[in-house]
């Protein structure tokens, strides 16, 4: 009886192993997929949005989603080119930069107001300045902060608008320009006096007037920017390999789902009434715009 267990034992234990396999590869999880923003803004704001975003996007995907936080643009771009991050809410020149790191990568949805978006240029409220040909006839007495070096609305464009304006950034002002870091602080910069103009993104500027934080008294907007394309969402050319086929479409279409009726408190927080297609094409200028000003190399 003895030898008959121990052979029976012998016998059972491979095929133990071999159900015990079979389990674990049936419930191997999936990947986790990893969003990003760059940090335009206050950064609890951004808390806010990514925290109930990535809630809706693991119930309408199936899969478990993270946000990752970055520190600056630049971060989110390279966190992008290594596969850290596999979905990204870019501005126009960083989703540039990002989709150059990945070739293949492609935007598949932006707002609909990015395709018609705008800078705002304010001033100091007790200066005499209404238009770009006033800011360069007194350029040598004035300080101008952009907000972060890779942003489109708050440095790329601004930029663009300033040499087309006859005014050097970097040498016709008093001193060097200065970059803020986010669009709230550009605002608050000019108005706390430690700048005399500034260039910031038209939703930022637009919503801190709305809720009262802007003192009219101290600083107030003086130039709008013709329009041009901006934020998209951006996913890794690898997406449906690593996540299941049909993947992107399934995500775009969870993006292009959302809608104020159900979905308010999320587009709130992105500053939008919904989301639409969009695709690499929209950005060429922005692209030719970076390459002509040395920010795309």
């Amino acid at each position: 009886m003895r030898f008959q267990f121990s052979a029976l034992r012998l016998l059972l234990f491979p095929l133990a192993l071999l159900f015990l396999g079979l389990v674990a590869c049936g419930t191997e999880a999936s990947p986790i997929l990893k969003v990003g923003g760059i940090p335009d803004q206050d950064t609890s704001r951004l808390a806010r949005r990514y925290e109930i975003f990535v809630a809706y996007l693991t119930e309408e995907l199936g899969v478990e989603v993270r946000y990752l936080p970055s520190v600056d643009y630049a971060a989110v771009v390279t966190a992008f080119g290594q596969d850290e991050l596999q979905v990204a809410f870019f501005g126009g020149l960083t989703g540039v930069q990002a989709r150059l790191q990945n070739p293949g990568a492609r935007a598949i949805a932006q707002r609909e107001n990015d395709a018609q978006f705008h800078t705002k240029f304010i001033a100091r409220a007790d200066l005499d300045v209404s238009s770009l040909e006033d800011v360069r006839s007194q350029a040598r007495d004035l300080t101008i902060t952009f907000g972060s070096e890779s942003s489109t609305s708050g440095h790329l464009m601004p930029r663009y608008y300033l040499t087309q304006a006859g005014i050097d950034p970097d040498a016709d002002f008093r001193s060097v320009s200065s970059f803020s870091g986010s669009h709230d602080k550009t605002w608050q910069l000019v108005q706390s006096g430690s700048f005399d103009i500034g260039a910031l993104n038209e939703d930022v500027w637009n919503r801190a007037v709305r809720q009262g934080r802007v003192d009219a008294s101290k600083v107030k907007e003086f130039w709008t920017t013709p329009a041009y394309f901006d934020y998209n969402w951006t996913v890794r050319s690898d997406l449906d390999a690593n996540y299941g086929e049909d993947f992107t479409n399934k995500l775009q279409a969870a993006l292009l789902k959302l809608n104020p009726q159900e979905h308010g408190d999320i587009l709130e927080l992105f500053s939008a009434e919904g989301f639409i297609e969009s695709d690499n094409s929209n950005y060429q200028a922005i692209e030719a715009v970076g390459r002509g000003l040395e920010l795309i190399r």
